[in-house]
């Protein structure tokens, strides 16, 4: 059923780039030993590993690891799109060096996400038509730079940002090109929005390139709402946790992925306080409920 699906973890649940402090006692080296050790095969890339190619490759290699992919952050409502194309290439020939064909892009114009003291809920941004546009137009033209290697762009729809909800998904997926701009599907942030994550499965399974596999724990995300916190501070309270552990249900997730021969990377993300949710810890219990559901 999962024939050509690989299986990664992100770094950030061993040292969380928005908040260096969590986990600033773990060593890029610990955190690429302890997920081959539970039985990882790829990662995408942290704020600790080095940019130096063939000192990266190497110490991914004898460990039997890869980079699946890593995010990029673009400013096209915001910012001029000459910045947003220069700093994209520079990052689309890093990973093709590394071997990854993914680029994860999400959109940081107006986002909230790394605002400590913004209630996420409240004060996410919501795009004019003009910054629709941007967006649009600028993303098809990253998707074609992508393209010009073999690699494709996997847009992140994520809490805090302008594209967040189902309905913010449906018109990213309407009105950009379905050659040069593919779904990074994430089960935690559309459940954490509280959109329906099945839903969104099933309407673009076809434009899928990437699936982060992330679960909430529900009464985490109800106190964040009702208390108006961020999405950092939520973070640290716990919001997310790997599949298995926390509220939703992944059988449903699996059986469409399957069914539809998903091809391409799973990668487990759940950035948590490395302090109170043990990263090695997590990691095995996340490969022991994928290897139970999915037989991978």
């Amino acid at each position: 059923m999962f024939e050509d699906v690989k299986l990664g973890i992100a770094p950030i649940a061993w040292t969380n780039d928005d908040m260096p402090d969590l986990g600033s006692e773990n060593t890029f080296e610990q955190c690429i030993s302890e997920m081959a050790l539970a039985g990882f095969t790829g990662c995408e890339v942290g704020n600790k590993y080095p940019r130096d190619e063939e000192l990266l490759k190497k110490k991914l290699e004898i460990r039997g690891m890869q980079i699946a992919g890593a995010w990029f952050s673009a400013f096209l409502t915001s910012k001029p799109y000459e910045e947003t194309k220069e700093a994209f290439i520079k990052h689309r020939d890093f990973l093709y060096n590394m071997g990854a064909r993914i680029i994860v892009v999400s959109e940081q114009g107006g986002s909230v996400q790394g605002q400590i003291d913004t209630a996420v809920f409240d004060k996410k941004p919501i795009f004019t038509e003009e910054e629709w546009i941007k967006l649009v137009e600028g993303l098809n033209k990253l998707g074609a730079l992508a393209k010009e290697k073999g690699m494709k762009i996997a847009y992140h729809h994520h809490m805090g940002t302008g594209v967040q909800t189902e309905a913010e998904v449906d018109k990213l997926m309407s009105l950009t090109d379905k050659d040069l701009v593919h779904l990074l599907y994430d089960t935690g942030h559309l459940a954490y929005s509280g959109d329906n994550y099945i839903s969104v499965l099933k309407k673009y399974i076809d434009r899928i390139a990437h699936v982060h596999l992330k679960d909430i724990r529900q009464e985490v995300v109800d106190k964040v709402k009702k208390e108006h916190l961020s999405f950092l501070q939520g973070v640290r309270l716990g919001t997310f946790t790997v599949p298995g552990d926390g509220s939703l249900d992944f059988s449903e997730v699996f059986k469409i992925l399957g069914e539809a021969n998903y091809k391409g990377w799973f990668i487990v993300e759940a950035e948590q306080d490395p302090a109170l949710a043990n990263p090695f810890e997590y990691a095995l219990k996340a490969r022991k409920f994928i290897k139970e559901n999915t037989n991978l």
